[in-house]
């Protein structure tokens, strides 16, 4: 076995656990491989405002692990894209095997995390994404002026219903116990917020709905066993979300390590497993607290023993990986990665929750400016690494957003260094010295405006956005030049081909709000394909400018994503979706 082919730790989960752990391995010269099939960040990602991480004053979710995940790639760490479908872990050396290939170690750190808990309620799948929500973040503005219930007596229950009041006419949370079970404080925001009403030892059974969302919620009082019938005050439709818990993701490691009752990992002192050399660290282990500053503890303590247990193995067996011998953090040099390029720009939506990271990057953006020195240099990044020129084709119209569209793709032209040009369809293309149109598609898709489109050799790639793609979108779009120019993002040859079999014409069309966070890796994902393949199509839309599609799909959450295909069938679906779940989601 070649020390090329060798890790000292492989960490499956990209959360705060497993970043925390990539940095304090490498730091002390370990090689370590972050593997992550979704988002690197984890769970947190999601939330859009967090106050209780030490040292750390206000920052959002995404922030907050974008930082992380920098530090242990400046000391070092690897990280692949790739889901984990099985571990051999008899023996001296391990085996990770992924969507992308086996992979060799000594030791395992799972971190996989948790995902929201489903409570089974009566409509709760039949209406997922059409009435009931799990992200106040991503789907609270579909709500504005209702009335909203939130099932739940935890931390994300208490703090996002106060949050919901932005939107919301009315707040009702529904909770299990005599009391929250959270931090009195953060209660207490919730018990003496005017808009919130706040229920005791009930229970949600079940939603059903009319014209337009939901319409009535079944409610049972647990102290005296009745039910009754919940209606908003007006009359109208409303809004579930639910924050109760997790569930533990250790499917990878069921039959393997020990779990308890619930499904969590059983570790012991120093969070080893039943098996030697494998470890748990985060929300996926039995413990009684599951807060970003606990999987960050976790990930460190982890690290130190699995630093010692590779070292034993390595003198054992007399197999030594390539080991980092440097790196960035030493050399004293701004490392830039294309990912950081998320949420450098504000998003133009109505409500936002403000962020001391969000005013530290508005500080620094010159007056009249679109974007930030900082953001300047991560595009420079991206132009610099395209290996075609790409045309960005608008679609416009009389609208302020128009405006709005035109003056955003003209500062990244103007910043291109000749990489991106823009020409406006709008009525009559652009013509060739031979006369032919240099853009032209048959509309299968909406054809919403304001749009961007992109173009490379004269032909449309497929990908486009409707609206401006600004605030979380920004990264997806940047990306979406990226892919559509070429090289683009990495993939594994399995999901290059599947991606490349889809024979048949394919449009997909995304749902998106600017504000929300699982939105861009589904534009990305369903984009990177419809890049590969001339076939798809993979267009987004901010729903907040194009109510008529968010009416005519019922979308209350985001993402929405619209299938259609050749024959005009159409499957919509929603969440956050991977490369390898979009194409299985159309059937590649």
């Amino acid at each position: 076995m070649s020390r090329n082919d060798l890790y000292d730790v492989i960490v499956v989960g990209g959360g705060p656990a497993g970043l925390t752990a990539g940095l304090y391995l490498a730091r002390a010269r370990y090689r370590v491989l972050i593997l992550e099939k979704d988002d690197f960040g984890g769970q947190i990602t999601i939330t859009n405002e967090v106050v209780n991480y030490p040292g750390v004053g206000r920052t959002t979710g995404r922030e907050l692990t974008q930082t992380m995940r920098q530090q242990a790639q400046d000391f070092g760490a690897e990280f692949l894209s790739a889901e984990a479908i099985g571990l051999d872990v008899h023996g001296d050396v391990k085996t990770v095997h992924t969507s992308r290939g086996d992979l060799k170690t000594f030791g395992i750190l799972i971190a996989t995390g948790a995902s929201p808990r489903k409570l089974g309620f009566e409509g709760e799948s039949e209406y997922a994404g059409r009435g009931v929500a799990y992200c106040a973040t991503c789907d609270g503005e579909f709500f504005t002026g209702k009335e909203v219930l939130v099932v739940g007596g935890g931390f994300a229950a208490a703090e996002e219903s106060v949050f919901l009041t932005t939107y919301a006419s009315k707040v009702t949370v529904l909770v299990r116990e005599q009391d929250f079970t959270c931090d009195a404080t953060v209660a207490a925001a919730a018990k003496n917020n005017p808009k919130i009403d706040v229920r005791y030892q009930v229970e949600l059974q079940g939603v059903t709905a009319g014209q337009g969302g939901l319409r009535e919620a079944t409610i049972l009082n647990r102290a005296t066993g009745q039910t009754e019938t919940w209606k908003p005050a007006d009359g109208g439709t409303f809004g579930v979300f639910v924050f109760a818990g997790y569930v533990p993701a250790t499917n990878l490691v069921r039959g393997v390590v020990e779990l308890d009752d619930y499904g969590y990992v059983v570790t012991h002192g120093y969070l080893e497993t039943s098996v030697p050399g494998v470890y748990a660290a985060g929300d996926l282990r039995a413990k009684n607290l599951r807060q970003v500053v606990t999987a960050t503890a976790d990930g460190a303590i982890a690290a130190v023993e699995l630093e010692r247990y590779a070292k034993r193995m390595s003198e054992k067996t007399g197999l030594i990986p390539q080991r980092p011998t440097s790196c960035v953090y030493e050399q004293s040099t701004a490392k830039t990665d294309v990912a950081s390029l998320a949420d450098t720009t504000p998003a133009p939506a109505p409500v936002k929750r403000s962020t001391d990271a969000a005013d530290a990057a508005n500080a620094v953006r010159k007056p009249g400016e679109l974007f930030s020195d900082t953001t300047k240099q991560q595009l420079n990044v991206v132009f610099n690494r395209m290996s075609r020129p790409v045309t960005l084709a608008l679609k416009l119209d009389d609208t302020p957003l128009s405006t709005e569209l035109r003056g955003f793709i003209d500062a990244m032209v103007a910043l291109s260094d000749g990489k991106l040009k823009s020409v406006v369809v709008d009525g009559e293309y652009e013509k060739d010295d031979t006369g032919r149109a240099v853009f032209d598609v048959e509309h299968v898709l909406p054809a919403a405006r304001p749009c961007v489109r992109m173009v490379v050799d004269g032909k449309p790639t497929g990908l486009a956005f409707h609206g401006v793609p600004s605030g979380h979108e920004f990264n997806s779009f940047v990306l979406g030049l990226y892919n559509a120019a070429g090289p683009g993002q990495p993939l594994g040859d399995d999901l290059i081909e599947r991606a490349k079999s889809i024979a048949s014409p394919l449009n997909i069309m995304i749902l998106v709000s600017l504000t929300c966070m699982m939105c861009p890796e589904t534009v990305l994902a369903s984009q990177r394909i419809a890049s590969l393949n001339p076939a798809v199509r993979a267009e987004a839309y901010d729903v907040a400018h194009f109510p008529e599609l968010r009416d005519h799909y019922g979308a209350m959450s985001v993402p929405c994503i619209v299938i259609t295909r050749a024959d005009g069938t159409q499957r919509v679906e929603f969440g956050k979706k991977s490369i390898p779940q979009m194409l299985e989601l159309v059937g590649a």
